[in-house]
């Protein structure tokens, strides 16, 4: 039995890389998951396959969830993970009900994305000013970053051909294989050539070039940890404090795009979200941006004239 439910999971594995493309880690998330909630089962009294897991052992596995005080994203991604599962053994007729639908997760509240501010950027930036081709690289590594709010792992797989410096844009290769454009400005453009043309070739050292853009100091391929682990020294030593990731760089993009007008379907697409609500908190951020302007700056709002 548990052989057979095994290659059941291995058949949706095939499915998320051949039919719907996902990445390693995505695909990983996903068995993590699933792998999980059948061992909760089996602990709980046995499992005796997929098809015989009814609408209450998946409330009472949400519980169990809940019990060990997950957050609720973490809750909420198991549940759509075994969703996502449940959906395709009823379209491939392995299951005859799907016990996920009738299920209600109870929304989770939507935290602000955080984002620095332009004084906070310009601080790191200014802090940036020397020639060495590990600095030459932070550079425009963070000025990508912020001008073009690509992800950290686009970033990482970024190679030379997929940057023209004439046109000031970039093919990212997005999730799930999902191509995009986005641009940058003539700032990033400067601190591109300058490490493209001085940095990079430095830390290649004459090794055989794999193409990539950004490269650790040995000249291999800079991970998405590597990158983390750069701007969170990056920022920290240009007086940033705090625990710092790539991600509120992106975030920052997006924010200061709002801000000044841009509309949220551009914001979208430059992003590469799939969905529109996706980007739409940053409108949040935006908002709450907006009203702390308007209590500090408007007149009635000032404690002086309370006071009169």
């Amino acid at each position: 039995m548990n052989e057979q439910q095994d290659d059941l999971l291995v058949l949706f594995t095939d499915y998320l890389l051949n039919e719907r493309q996902y990445s390693p880690k995505t695909i990983v998330s996903y068995q993590t998951d699933l792998k999980s909630a059948k061992r909760f089962w089996q602990d709980s009294g046995g499992f005796d396959g997929w098809e015989k897991i009814g609408r209450r052992d998946i409330e009472i596995y949400l519980q169990h969830l809940a019990d060990q005080n997950l957050a609720r994203s973490t809750q909420s991604r198991k549940m759509s993970s075994l969703r996502s599962f449940y959906r395709f053994l009823t379209r491939r007729k392995i299951v005859k009900i799907d016990p996920t639908q009738t299920i209600i997760l109870r929304a989770k509240e939507r935290k602000l994305p955080q984002f620095f501010y332009a004084p906070e950027l310009k601080q790191v930036f200014d802090s940036l000013s020397g020639t060495d081709p590990l600095t030459l690289r932070n550079l425009a590594l963070i000025e990508l970053f912020y001008t073009t709010g690509m992800r950290v792992s686009e970033a990482s797989n970024l190679k030379g051909k997929q940057i023209d410096l004439d046109l000031k844009i970039i093919l990212v290769h997005g999730k799930g294989n999902k191509d995009r454009y986005v641009a940058f400005d003539d700032q990033t453009k400067a601190a591109l050539i300058k490490y493209l043309e001085d940095g990079r070739k430095q830390l290649l050292n004459d090794q055989e070039d794999s193409g990539y853009v950004f490269l650790n100091n040995t000249g291999k391929r800079l991970t998405e940890r590597g990158i983390e682990y750069i701007m969170q020294k990056v920022f920290n030593k240009a007086g940033i404090n705090g625990k710092v990731h790539p991600h509120e760089l992106r975030h920052s993009f997006a924010t200061a795009m709002l801000n000044n007008g841009a509309d949220l379907r551009s914001v979208q697409e430059l992003l590469g979200h799939d969905n529109l609500s996706t980007t739409q908190i940053y409108t949040h951020v935006t908002m709450s941006h907006l009203q702390a302007n308007y209590e500090k700056y408007f007149a009635r709002n000032d404690k002086k004239d309370e006071a009169k």
